[in-house]
């Protein structure tokens, strides 16, 4: 590739050799398409798109050959940060940075007094692409120093942060951003190896900030020391932390970043988030990143924006610089010095904190010019008319192909709702190579089914219909509600169940017949949800316990308070509460898949439904799910087919421990009555009480 030159220093280039060998093994083979791929072979109605499919594929195998010179070595590629931002030497510092369009460049900081001086004037390297670089004796940099850029262009200049910083604070007085040097001994990694759990994957997704029960910002530390042993006796194994990535404004939930490579300083240093993550993995939590490339924030002095005096270094031009509906800038990915940095920013995060993988915001939002916005996605031809962004779709392979080579157990998910074909499959197999895609329909249909429809009219053969559509080779992580249904102007399951009376009748032995209705369906839509998986479940940090109110971070709507930023775990812990009885079910309800290894590999298979009863039922394995969703209705001996033998509660949601009313007898095996004529199937009648409202778990017995 022509220019190369300009994004890979040959500094780079000779670190990047100490690891050629292993990263031989790690290089895939790309070129044109040979064969049907699996994709295609897999689904008959994908065949009229074979051309669309198979030009994708190829767009892809060019651009990795294209970057890496042939040699379809992303890892080395991917190695930006290794020569851009600052870097010490045996004798000071080297700092870098990227600006084609800029005049000149001048370092400042408290060292100099914020002046522009010919002494720490950068100057362009010889042969790039508008490359800049300076090097700064250790007597002007030391540890703590800020700096910043003065960066001037034909009829402008202004103050900006170092794209490739890798350390931002913000002053607590002028709220002013600036880089800050750090200069620590190297972290002491206390958990040198670690594998993911993934089968299944049971994801906690947190923010940091909001973590705590104080009002005010939490820390990576204090998120160490309180919050990881609760989830991990929880039975989780993953959490996914939102708002790593530097973002000038709190309140947007971490999702305008303006600084790719620093992880927010509002938390604390890099050290305590690498504590944070060393903590987790040796209590066998994997942890993933939110990771934000499908936009950036729109500041100047922050962000991107407009870096050396044009708009469109990073981003889009005219109409599609600007997301219409996010008030943030669209990174243009037919650009490759715009790859290098996204590829590298992966990379980064990978090896500098050892984050087991990312899950990838956004994802609908880059695979369409549309953005997805308008679209309704009802037919095949809907994703390869023409209005899908090669270049996003290219960049978004790349990545995946990155992070798997990088870390060969590492996790990708896909925040994505146009139910896209191939996208968590492999890259060899026609797909964009992500491990996982959000299940979105999910928490979609569970709100509109308690907005809309009276408990009465809610119909098993719609929730099993809803829990189990997806393309059966694509993993997908299920969840009923995520971060997205807690925020202020929408209400997380349990509020819109209960709503007010949360405040006065939730302390055990005062429920009324609304606090009553709202726990008995919280712990049935939340089984109903786990008990369908095919990959993985996601829970956000609180709602397991039904968390009070919604998340709203300070602002000035709501006078910068800090009340709604937060998690109450004052409430779970409190025994006399009920929010008690849904955080000790969550934790029951995890040990099923945990129990029963490849839980999420087993066939759905449907036993039973009927709508007018309110009832269904389905085995995955030896393990039998039964729900009646009836609010009014109890079934006496209600038989189901099922196979011969003997079965054992694991699991009853009316179980008095939960907040239900104990109406069965959890420690009864349950026998199948003999049928002549189920016999030869080797089945018969497992006949069972069914209270109205209530969900269980029953497991065969092996002989």
């Amino acid at each position: 590739m022509a220019r190369k030159q300009s994004m890979v220093s040959k500094e780079t280039k000779r670190t990047a050799r100490k690891k050629k060998s292993a990263s031989k093994a790690k290089a895939k083979k790309a070129g044109p398409v040979s064969s049907v791929l699996r994709l295609i072979r897999n689904d008959n109605g994908l065949a009229a798109f074979a051309d669309a499919i198979n030009g994708r594929h190829e767009q892809t195998a060019h651009k990795m050959a294209e970057l890496t010179n042939g040699t379809n070595n992303l890892v080395e590629f991917a190695s930006g940060h290794l020569y851009f931002g600052l870097h010490k030497t045996e004798d000071g510092w080297v700092l870098r940075e990227w600006a084609p369009n800029a005049t000149d460049i001048f370092v400042v900081g408290d060292f100099n007094g914020w002046k522009e001086t010919s002494r720490y004037a950068m100057k362009r390297v010889r042969g790039s692409n508008g490359n800049w670089e300076i090097k700064i004796r250790n007597k002007s940099f030391r540890h703590g120093s800020l700096y910043k850029f003065i960066v001037h262009w034909d009829g402008g200049q202004g103050e900006r942060i170092p794209a490739w910083a890798t350390r931002v604070v913000q002053d607590p007085d002028t709220h002013i951003f600036c880089a800050q040097v750090w200069d620590t001994e190297p972290y002491q990694w206390k958990t040198e190896k670690f594998r993911p759990t993934t089968n299944p994957l049971l994801i906690y997704e947190c923010h940091i900030g909001m973590a705590q029960d104080k009002e005010g910002i939490g820390t990576y530390a204090e998120f160490r020391d309180n919050v990881l042993p609760r989830i991990a006796a929880d039975g989780y194994n993953c959490i996914q932390i939102m708002a790593i990535q530097e973002h000038p404004y709190y309140g947007s939930f971490g999702y305008h970043v303006s600084s790719f490579f620093a992880p927010s300083s509002r938390f604390g240093s890099p050290d305590d988030l690498k504590s944070l993550v060393d903590t987790a993995h040796s209590m066998g939590l994997a942890v993933i990143m939110d990771i934000v490339h499908s936009h950036a924030v729109k500041n100047e002095v922050e962000g991107l924006a407009n870096f050396a005096g044009d708009p469109c270094q990073y981003f889009h031009g005219g109409a599609r610089r600007e997301h219409p509906a996010w008030d943030s800038l669209c990174f243009d990915y037919g650009k490759n010095e715009v790859l290098h940095f996204l590829l590298s920013n992966c990379k980064y995060w990978l090896e500098e904190f050892r984050f087991d993988g990312f899950r990838f915001d956004g994802v609908t939002s880059m695979l369409y010019y549309s953005h997805g916005l308008g679209e309704c996605f009802t037919c095949y031809a809907d994703y390869y008319n023409g209005h899908e962004d090669g270049d996003a779709i290219t960049y978004l392979t790349l990545a995946n192909e990155l992070v798997h080579a990088v870390n060969k157990n590492a996790i990708t998910i896909a925040e994505e709702v146009s139910g896209m074909p191939g996208l968590a499959l492999p890259f060899k197999d026609g797909g964009y190579s992500f491990n996982y895609r959000l299940a979105m329909n999910i928490p979609d249909y569970w709100i509109r089914i308690i907005k809309e429809l009276r408990d009465e009219d809610w119909k098993p053969s719609s929730i099993m219909w809803e829990l189990t559509n997806r393309r059966k080779d694509e993993k997908t992580i299920s969840y009923a509600e995520s971060h997205d249904q807690a925020l202020v102007g929408d209400k997380t399951i349990i509020f819109r169940l209960v709503d007010s009376d949360m405040y006065w009748h939730f302390k055990k032995g005062d429920e009324n017949s609304i606090v009553n209705r709202g726990i008995a369906l919280h712990k049935m839509i939340r089984l109903a949800t786990l008990g369908t998986i095919n990959g993985g479940y996601l829970n956000f940090m609180g709602n397991e316990f039904g968390h009070p109110e919604w998340v709203d971070f300070p602002r000035e709507g709501n006078g910068w308070s800090y009340k709604y930023a937060r998690r109450q775990w004052n409430l779970v812990d409190n025994k006399e509460l009920c929010f008690n009885y849904l955080g000790d079910f969550d934790a029951a309800m995890l040990k099923i898949p945990k129990k029963h290894r490849s839980f999420e590999k087993q066939n759905v298979v449907e036993i039973w439904h009927n709508d007018g009863d309110q009832v269904f039922a389905f085995r995955r394995g030896d393990l039998l799910f039964f729900f009646n969703f009836s609010p009014c209705n109890s079934y006496t001996d209600y038989g189901f087919m099922v196979e011969q033998g003997a079965y054992e509660y694991i699991l009853n949601t009316d179980n008095p421990d939960f907040g239900g009313n104990g109406f069965n007898d959890d420690k009864l095996i349950h026998y199948t009555v003999y049928d002549q004529r189920l016999a030869r199937d080797n089945k018969g009648w497992l006949k069972l009480y069914l209270p109205t409202r209530t969900a269980c778990v029953l497991h065969k017995i092996k002989e």
